[in-house]
């Protein structure tokens, strides 16, 4: 199973973010939740997942503002899994603490601390997360179009710029690398996962 530990960075200074996170993770975690994302220790989000595309959904969504430490932890749990994700334990909770701590110090603001593989997932997702880091608010403005399932064609005439300039857009953004890197590192992360969820 895999466990996000994410600890809001700057938590002092800025607002109180888990509200928002903890809607954010539900609405990208979807079916793939093995327990509800909720608020564990001060600016704290935990949750449990068993499925490695909402696990990268989950990771890219909370990476992307800047504003969160992601720790993934990866490993079994105690069963039967409890009612809410404060009471579980396991290694991939353990695991989960070692990596947000790991990822507080990393630019990219993510790790990973699984029992075999976890480096070379790690370096993966750091590599797009950095891609996406380089991303403009022109790039990202057509990502979240596209996200909707909508042709570059109707992304232009929705931000009333050229085709080719929404083809400008795609290209400077990374979009199609991450388009192709995306369910590669899915697999990659499926591999570190121990087995099923427990009942």
């Amino acid at each position: 199973m895999y466990v996000i530990t994410s600890d809001q960075r700057d938590s002092r200074s800025s607002a109180d973010l888990v509200p928002a996170a903890v809607a954010s993770v539900r609405a990208h975690g979807g079916n793939g939740l093995a327990l509800a994302p909720e608020r564990t220790a001060g600016d704290e989000v935990q949750v449990a997942v068993g499925d490695a595309d909402a696990l990268l959904a989950i990771v890219l969504d909370l990476t992307r503002s800047g504003q969160w430490s992601v720790g993934v932890g990866v490993g079994e749990v105690e069963s039967p899994l409890p009612d809410s994700v404060r009471a579980a334990r396991g290694e991939a909770f353990v695991n989960a603490r070692d990596a947000v701590d790991r990822a507080k110090k990393a630019a990219t603001r993510v790790a990973i601390t699984a029992p075999d593989g976890g480096a070379d997932a790690e370096a993966l997702v750091r590599l797009l997360v950095e891609l996406r880091d380089r991303r403009t608010a022109e790039g990202w403005e057509v990502y979240d179009l596209l996200a909707e399932g909508i042709t570059q064609r109707e992304a232009a005439e929705r931000l009333g710029i050229s085709e080719a300039a929404v083809s400008l857009r795609v290209k400077a953004a990374g979009l199609r690398t991450e388009e192709a890197a995306v369910p590669a590192l899915a697999r990659v992360l499926a591999r570190l996962s121990p087995g099923p969820v427990p009942d």
